[in-house]
């Protein structure tokens, strides 16, 4: 089973590493931290012994990568791992401030249900079950989350069970929360944010989540 570094040290952007198997262009490998969509957020973007990862994709607690073809790589060899950093600090910033938003809209109205989310690189969106236009309380729900994010509370990322890797994200007096993702440290590094609200269907409402430096 692959060592999840992503988790021990989601800042840590290169790893050497051994390969574990090798099937085609599909690999898997001993340690990674090449973080595959899991829970809505994307894949990271990077390369293992200079190949691109076209696909990083779970099955079981393993990651298989497929990488460009013609890599010739064999079981046992060792590679470099590089992910692209500016883009997974932003997917790690975007997602947990929709994890903050996310907490929010459940203390606000306790019977909404949360169908869908995606996290990319340039926006966040949560989707809801939803009967009523979430526009009017969206500006109180931002400035409820820029207060989360200007207090800089420390996130604690842990195991809830590490045998069936089980892990969750905790911020003391204001939630904890079953989340396999990468975590920031503080919620200060996420910066400032926008929501807007959309309607993709009868019945449903999003909230998409922008950083404030990309709207200026």
């Amino acid at each position: 089973m692959t060592q999840k570094i992503f988790w021990e040290n989601p800042y840590l952007t290169q790893l050497k590493t051994s390969l574990a198997h090798v099937k085609g262009e599909d690999i898997t490998v001993e340690e990674t931290i090449f973080f595959a969509f899991s829970g809505g957020q994307e894949s990271d973007d990077g390369t293992i012994g200079d190949r691109r990862v076209l696909q990083a994709r779970i099955k079981g607690q393993e990651i298989i990568y497929t990488l460009e073809g013609g890599h010739g790589f064999r079981p046992g060899d060792q590679v470099s791992m590089r992910i692209d950093w500016k883009r997974r600090y932003r997917l790690m910033r975007l997602h947990f401030a929709a994890e903050i938003v996310l907490q929010l809209v459940y203390r606000k109205w306790d019977s909404i249900k949360k169908i869908g989310a995606h996290i990319a690189s340039d926006k966040a969106r949560i989707d809801f079950e939803w009967g009523e236009n979430l526009s009017n309380m969206l500006p109180a729900i931002q400035q409820q989350a820029l207060g989360v994010i200007g207090d800089d509370h420390e996130i604690i990322s842990a195991f809830s069970n590490e045998e069936r890797e089980e892990r969750y994200w905790e911020i003391k007096g204001f939630a904890r929360v079953p989340c396999g993702g990468t975590h920031l440290r503080r919620t200060g590094e996420i910066g400032g944010i926008e929501l807007r609200r959309k309607n993709p269907g009868k019945g449903k409402e999003r909230i998409e989540i922008y950083l404030s430096e990309d709207l200026i």
